[in-house]
């Protein structure tokens, strides 16, 4: 494999295990773009550091937005990540060396990273970034089927996809009946779902799962019941916002007093909105729930 071929795969796995920031790529292309220029092989953790802000902000120019770059830097970046990659090694007390084959590979990296950057940030967040931009949203929420085929495309893109999309429909509905919900966790744990609260004492729990068993409803249940209160669950107060759930395990989870809502039918609730100022608002909602999740720490 070429030099130039293993520095892929490299980057493409710290992609693929990147969460809500886009972190050590962004540390890999400051350093080889500072060895494309000067030569250096041996930096400083402080030297790191402040080459990996200045390559945050560049990217955040470049892109136009800082959605999904820029994490916090720590100082177990050098000494312990990056080494997983091959990218650094160790060779004193916070002094890290740039190897082989990053330092043969760099001219080709200098282009490609900021390219895989932006692919691989288009393809976890489509047009959310976008929506920052008020005409844009206005020109999507105009057009009934571009705001359907937006919330459809994008709902099943990622778990926090699911949650945040499936918070903004809901809440755009609910506030027409004068009631309001309010999404105060972020989605760090998708296993085990997202709440939301509401002024009017019922619990939504979102969760992008399929359920077609009664054994499945049953673990399904039994998570419920070590979340909520059984007087909650009793009175019919927790609803599950689920992907997808069979008739049959509908019809048991209602006997034990719990609704769901299922993909489809948020969907459905979605193209009830008719009022061009109801689609904007889910749309607003979306982009600010993201900024909340993936805005950068670095500015």
């Amino acid at each position: 494999m070429s030099d130039e071929a293993l520095c892929k795969a490299e980057v493409d796995r710290m992609l693929k295990n990147s969460q809500t920031k886009v972190i050590f790529p962004i540390l890999t292309l400051a350093l080889v773009r500072e060895y494309s220029n000067s030569s250096r092989t041996i930096f400083s953790d402080s030297e790191i550091r402040k080459l990996y802000e200045k390559t945050v902000k560049g990217i955040q120019k470049y892109f136009g937005h800082d959605m999904h770059v820029g994490g916090r830097y720590y100082d177990a970046y050098p000494s312990r990540n990056l080494p997983r990659y091959g990218v650094l090694k160790s060779v004193g007390k916070s002094q890290y060396e740039l190897l082989p084959p990053y330092t043969q590979a760099a001219p080709f990296l200098c282009d490609w990273i900021p390219e895989r950057i932006k692919q691989h940030i288009s393809d976890r967040l489509g047009v959310v970034p976008h929506l920052a931009d008020h005409k844009f949203r206005a020109e999507l929420s105009g057009d009934r089927e571009q705001f359907l085929r937006v919330v459809t495309q994008h709902i099943d893109k990622n778990p926090t996809n699911f949650e945040i999309f499936s918070f903004a429909v809901i809440k755009v509905h609910l506030e027409k009946f004068a009631c309001k919900i309010y999404r105060d966790t972020r989605t760090s744990a998708h296993d085990r779902g997202v709440d939301l609260s509401t002024n009017f004492g019922v619990v939504y729990q979102i969760k992008k799962l399929k359920i077609y068993s009664q054994a499945a409803a049953k673990n399904i249940y039994a998570e419920l019941k070590v979340n909520f209160d059984s007087e909650r669950l009793q009175d019919g107060n927790v609803i599950l916002v689920i992907d997808d759930i069979s008739k049959e395990v509908k019809n048991y989870l209602i006997n034990m007093k719990v609704q769901t809502i299922s993909k489809d039918e948020l969907l459905k609730l979605a193209s009830q909105f008719e009022d061009m100022e109801d689609k904007e608002k889910v749309l607003r909602i979306v982009h600010d729930e993201f900024r909340r999740e993936y805005s950068s720490n670095i500015k």
